[in-house]
């Protein structure tokens, strides 16, 4: 467990199920294609997890090698492979969240802590958060934004800006995301953004089946 998903543990047949079952953009659509035949032959070239997918497709080069020796298109495997390294996103940095005020920032870069990865396992926990409470200075009731603020940017798709519209929507924290219905979602954050001009982005409804999809297969690791 940890900030990122395991990618060991995502075995190449469980993750055609969740292929089968995935809501695709339309530059993905063609990993709808014959999803058990040309994930059949990932095994047979002892491909078995997700995490030996990325070292196997690790660089341009490598996807052209692979896709010589498997058959498998080189626009399939780099598509493929952007899809799955997705489950790593880019971690949002602390000074980029427009709620947390420039006093909070320094007093966490103080202390080597600058994005929401190095975040992470400093709020596991109470007793954690009430350590990194006394040794940054920081106040309980912003450790706690901080908390649910690093949450959410486990999210595929989720950068500092939605972090903090699903924090004033109500949907605060990765648990709140993967258990809500996407049109009540959408209608809320909508509303909200009608409301205070947060963002001037399109976000549809889709987009928040994404987003929801995606915090479903995180771990719900921080205690509240």
């Amino acid at each position: 467990m940890g900030y990122y998903i395991d990618l060991k543990s995502i075995s190449i047949d469980a993750y055609k199920d969740i292929l089968k079952n995935k809501t695709l953009i339309p530059s993905w659509k063609v990993l709808e294609n014959d999803i058990d035949e040309n994930l059949s032959i990932l095994k047979t070239h002892n491909i078995n997890n997700l995490d030996e997918l990325l070292i196997t497709l690790k660089e341009k080069t490598k996807i052209q090698e692979f896709s010589r020796q498997s058959g498998l298109p080189e626009n399939y495997l780099a598509v493929l492979k952007r899809v799955v390294k997705g489950y790593r996103p880019k971690p949002n940095r602390i000074k980029d969240f427009a709620c947390i005020g420039k006093d909070i920032v320094l007093k966490l870069e103080k202390i080597g802590i600058k994005n929401t990865l190095k975040l992470y396992d400093e709020i596991l926990t109470n007793e954690k958060r009430n350590q990194l409470s006394r040794k940054s200075g920081i106040n309980d009731n912003e450790i706690m934004k901080l908390t649910k603020l690093t949450d959410l940017s486990r999210i595929r798709w989720v950068n500092h800006t939605f972090a903090y519209v699903l924090l004033k929507a109500g949907y605060d924290t990765v648990e709140k995301v993967a258990n809500a219905d996407y049109k009540e979602m959408y209608d809320t954050i909508k509303k909200l953004n009608e409301e205070r001009k947060i963002y001037k982005a399109h976000i549809g409804a889709n987009d928040m089946k994404m987003v929801i999809e995606s915090a479903q297969n995180l771990e719900l690791e921080i205690e509240y």
